[in-house]
């Protein structure tokens, strides 16, 4: 595994969304685990005419991309559902939106001259024609999937037929057919960007181990990331006056996929897309952190990136999933701190569509958390947060965006040192110390490529907030 880091000033945490530094884990050939735990799950929403049938989702295998890369579905009212089929999708211009189709794997041969078929046509076994829908895997010029149906059929070209498109919906593939499940992520398809230097990846697959950080335990399907980072001192403190934030974040993250059959009109019954996953981080700050300044300071450690193919019966739906990992600490007063906190449990966040209500947002958490050592100094608040920005598409659009937030929240009245390890407090006050955890997100108009009304704005997923207290009392050394 090869990584390219920029080197940043550690207190430059106002530039790191600008920052460009990538460590890519190689993508391996052999089928993940997630290929190998495919489920097949009935949707509620089943036609009751029984004319749809229930479809598979799976990890699509990589080891044979070939035979999965595309499926279509012709016009025609005789019923014809999606099929697989050998053309693929030599280049795509995302400008224009002109594709070129083969029938000869990657494009490498040129296919036999054909007629122009003309409009309203059916497709014959390798041929393309106008109002066709296609599906693709990732390929050229498409690197997040296609989904197109073709408009035009422009000629013959060295590598196939050039066609003319526009976006198509999955509703037009899938028409009558239901489909649900959850596919596990493979942790090594994920690109990595380190924003800051410190930052080690550790991931743990069947048959394939990486292991960054010495003695670091990854299960198997997750995706550690370990980061140490300072954060700035309170204004006109000595040079040794800093604070420190070191810790790790591990998840496995899964892609949440519904479909419920041909309802009311053109539009699907019901419709899910989400992510969700089991997480356990753990992190410590130590030392003087700043004063307030008015808003949280959010530093984002690394950015990650999967293209995940599921196979919804014959049809490869191509999920974008994109991860930002942060540290954010928020101070009010001049606070020394020294806290450890561990926390895990699972997530869910997505959006939800029905014929009555239309799309709704779905969110929920449940975490416990332990504080390894909470100590406050002098008055003052502090959070500290170690959390994660999910957004997961649609063949490169975005449908929907979570932000996960675990947090530590401790507070002190007067001047206090108080601590959950045992030792003894050495002054006056009172103090507390909270775990909770935020959720919170948007729908997204992108939504509508399930074939549902489009979405007139962004629906906000509403924020979920719990906290517990974990320690505290009224203290005199």
């Amino acid at each position: 595994m090869r990584h390219r880091r920029a080197l940043l000033p550690a207190l430059a945490v106002t530039t790191l969304f600008l920052a460009a530094a990538c460590s890519s884990p190689t993508p391996h050939a052999e089928r993940s685990a997630a290929g190998e735990h495919s489920q097949q799950i009935k949707a509620d929403d089943r036609p009751a005419d029984g004319t749809g049938h229930s479809l598979t989702v799976a990890a699509a295998p990589t080891a044979t991309p070939a035979a999965t890369a595309t499926a279509t579905a012709s016009p025609g009212g005789d019923g014809q559902r999606a099929h697989r089929t050998r053309l693929t999708v030599s280049s795509y211009d995302s400008h224009t939106r002109r594709a070129v189709i083969s029938d000869k794997p990657n494009g490498k041969e040129s296919s036999p001259s054909r007629p122009t078929p003309s409009a309203g046509s059916s497709a014959g076994p390798h041929e393309t024609a106008v109002g066709d829908v296609i599906a693709s895997a990732p390929a050229p010029g498409a690197p997040h999937g296609l989904l197109a149906e073709v408009t035009k059929v422009i000629g013959e070209t060295e590598r196939g037929t050039e066609v003319q498109t526009k976006p198509a919906t999955l509703n037009a593939l899938l028409g009558d057919d239901t489909a649900k499940g959850d596919v596990p992520v493979d942790p090594s398809s994920f690109t990595v960007d380190k924003l800051l230097p410190d930052v080690n990846v550790s991931w743990s697959k069947a048959g394939d181990v990486h292991v960054g950080p010495k003695g670091a335990t990854v299960p198997l399907g997750s995706l550690r990331l370990d980061v140490s980072a300072e954060v700035p001192a309170v204004q006109g403190a000595s040079a040794s006056a800093t604070a420190s934030v070191k810790g790790f974040v591990q998840v496995a993250p899964q892609v949440d996929f519904a479909y419920g059959g041909t309802g009311t009109g053109a539009a699907p019954g019901s419709a899910y897309l989400g992510v969700s996953g089991d997480w356990t981080s753990g992190w410590a700050v130590k030392g003087r952190a700043a004063a307030a300044t008015g808003t949280p300071l959010r530093i984002p450690f690394a950015k990650l990136h999967a293209d995940p193919v599921l196979q919804v019966g014959p049809v490869p739906v191509v999920v974008n999933l994109d991860l930002t990992c942060y540290l954010q600490i928020s101070v009010d007063g001049h606070v020394t701190v020294d806290v450890e906190q561990s926390l895990k449990g699972g997530f869910k966040a997505g959006g939800t569509f029905g014929l009555a209500k239309g799309w709704t947002p779905v969110s929920s958490s449940d975490f416990t958390s332990t504080p390894v050592r909470a100590s406050v100094t002098t008055a003052g608040t502090l959070k500290t947060a170690l959390g994660a920005e999910a957004t997961v598409g649609l063949y490169g659009t975005v449908g929907v965006t979570a932000d996960l937030a675990p947090y530590l929240r401790g507070e002190a009245s007067g001047t206090v040192t108080a601590s959950t390890d045992g030792s003894k407090p050495r002054a006056e006050g009172a103090w507390s110390v909270y775990g909770g955890v935020d959720l919170s997100g948007t729908l997204r108009l992108q939504l509508s490529i399930f074939g549902t009304p489009v979405i007139q704005r962004n629906v906000p997923l509403g924020a979920l907030h719990r906290e517990w207290k974990l320690a505290g009392g009224s203290l005199s050394s």
